[in-house]
């Protein structure tokens, strides 16, 4: 009796290893979402900056803005909007941005 339990005692443990390494290969981990399900996007993409210029995307509204700073203004001034364009134009032969209203 001692020898058939020396023989199954590594049997039995190697089972039992087996086992777990199963489990935890077969096991799928929770995984962090961002705030507003799966497909939440940020909110806005730069797409160009070089200090006198922005062009930015609000990826909600599908819509490009372009900001610059006013003539003769040293690197660094405020930006002013420009104009922007509907992104859902894209593809039709015809693009027209639409100019910013100026303010008073």
């Amino acid at each position: 009796m001692n020898a058939s339990w020396k023989t199954r005692a590594p049997l039995a443990a190697a089972a039992a290893l087996l086992v777990v390494v199963v489990v935890l290969a077969c096991r799928q981990p929770a995984l962090g979402q961002r705030e507003g399900g799966p497909s939440a996007f940020p909110r806005y993409s730069v797409i160009e900056t070089e200090g006198h210029n922005l062009i930015v995307t609000d990826n909600q509204t599908n819509t490009l803005y372009f900001y610059t700073i006013d003539k003769d203004k040293d690197i660094g001034s405020e930006l002013r909007l420009r104009g922007s364009m509907d992104l859902k134009q894209v593809g039709k032969p015809v693009i027209k941005p639409s100019r910013a209203k100026p303010r008073e």
